[in-house]
């Protein structure tokens, strides 16, 4: 692997860099692997017991997170049901830190409303959703509108009511102001901590890119700044070494905004570097040789600026009518802090606290996913949405059929097959105890209601 000369350069005065480490790993060819599990499913442990019995597997934690492992070997996770059924995301490790950044500076027993503005594929945005109280409210933003349709499949598999996902650009939450506790900004950035993982990178790379990236993510934080409420935490970071877009950053920040620096507790055998800048902000540097992980970088800000905070207008009920949420209602657990409001023609469950908010968010924003969607009315019943079948609301007598391996994969192929039940009607595909979607038996036969677009396509 040829590293930019340019890069090498401009990272020698930059703490704790070590030239022959940084090249030796590049060169290397090893590949991390990590997974984080979905503690919102209370299956999880199905998934994590196969892998510890697998002879060539084995697991080991992350040490800053309290989900995340290490495997011993990269598995194929586009043949493993547990991965589409959304009881693990596959993310890199050095980036789960976003955990600990978030834990030592917000109260997350409290009820918060956390803003992910660039949050395509979902990573941070479902490490989110794992942490922040089940009364807390999330929205996962991605400007650009190909990435949206990854971001809300990865969101509707973690299964939780209590988010939305947005398709804005970031300076459309200007108009919210003050609305946010927590502000997380995985900026865009010129990519050089992934050119281990990813060595196509490294053609894309260059010190043009890493200026033009550096004024998009000073542009990305003067327009949400205002989103984020006086005494809110802001949560930046990127996957890039070069200074000019992570210390500088934060100099950048401290010299525009009235801010305060937070400094976080680092365990020494966590083997990640703290950067402190010219204006005392801090920074938190993750080396591939030192971590177990890839390039990463992350800094904490707490908004030390009165903030307006805006009134909530509603043009529009958007609720569902009393009939629709009784036959909603049918299908779930329990109703108890949820509310029923429409998209279009479909229901969606959302917590009842927040449907003031999630209804003024629904007319001043581009939401493209709310809650859990349940389904559509038709003749006085539900016709289910696949959202319903991996929530967590969903009510657990509800019918289901057990597949093995080859069956399953069959299931997510969306391919019909037979099937012997003496049932009718509609049902769950189960896959070792775990829901992966929606069947509908007709007697020796199904018809597959998996989604077309989520379908495997490897044989």
């Amino acid at each position: 692997m040829s590293l930019p000369p340019s890069l090498i350069s401009s990272l020698n005065n930059t703490n704790g860099f070590n030239k022959e480490a940084f090249e030796t790993v590049h060169a290397s060819g090893e590949q991390v692997v990590s997974i984080r599990v979905n503690p919102l499913k209370p299956y999880i442990s199905t998934s994590l017991d196969v892998w510890q019995e697998h002879p060539s597997t084995s697991l080991r934690a992350v040490p800053w997170s309290s989900s995340g492992y290490y495997l011993s070997e990269r598995p194929s996770f586009t043949l493993d049901p547990f991965f589409h059924a959304g009881t693990y995301y596959v993310q890199e490790a050095s980036s789960m830190f976003l955990e600990q950044a978030l834990k030592q500076t917000a109260d997350l027993s409290k009820t918060l409303m956390v803003l992910d503005v660039c949050a395509a594929p979902g990573g941070k945005s479902t490490l989110l959703q794992s942490i922040i109280s089940k009364e807390s409210l999330l929205v996962s933003n991605e400007v650009i509108q190909t990435r949206v349709q990854i971001l809300k499949e990865n969101i509707i598999k973690w299964g939780s009511s209590n988010v939305l996902v947005t398709n804005n650009d970031p300076r459309d939450f200007s108009k919210l102001e003050g609305l946010f506790d927590v502000l997380v900004i995985d900026a865009p950035c010129s990519g050089s901590g992934l050119f281990r993982k990813d060595p196509e990178a490294i053609k894309e790379w260059s010190e043009e890119n890493v200026q033009l990236c550096s004024q998009r993510q000073q542009r990305i934080l003067a327009d949400a700044w205002s989103c984020l409420k006086e005494d809110g935490v802001l949560i930046y970071s990127t996957c890039s070494y070069s200074t000019e877009e992570d210390e500088e950053i934060l100099d950048w920040m401290k010299e525009k905004f009235k801010v305060e620096g937070l400094r976080l507790k680092i365990e020494q055998e966590w083997g990640i570097d703290e950067a402190q800048t010219s204006t005392g902000m801090y920074g938190y540097r993750f080396w591939p040789y030192k971590v177990k992980g890839e390039g990463f970088f992350i800094a904490a800000f707490r908004k030390k600026e009165e903030t307006d905070i805006v009134r909530l207008k509603i043009k529009h009920t958007q609720l569902a009518t009393k009939q629709e949420a009784t036959v909603a209602a049918n299908w779930l657990q329990s109703i108890d802090g949820l509310s029923f409001i429409k998209q279009g023609q479909h229901i969606a469950a959302v917590p009842i606290q927040w449907n003031e908010t999630i209804q003024y968010l629904m007319q001043e924003l581009k939401v493209r996913y709310a809650g859990v969607e349940l389904g559509t009315i038709a003749k006085n019943d539900l016709l289910p949405e696949h959202a319903l079948a991996v929530s967590t609301i969903l009510k657990t007598d509800a019918l289901k059929v057990d597949l093995d391996l080859n069956q399953a994969l069959d299931y997510l192929r969306k391919n019909d097959f037979n099937i012997s039940s003496e049932q009718k009607g509609w049902a769950l595909a189960m896959y070792n105890n775990v829901p992966l979607g929606w069947m509908k038996l007709l007697g020796n036969r199904i018809n597959n209601y998996y989604p077309k677009e989520w379908r495997i396509l490897m044989r």
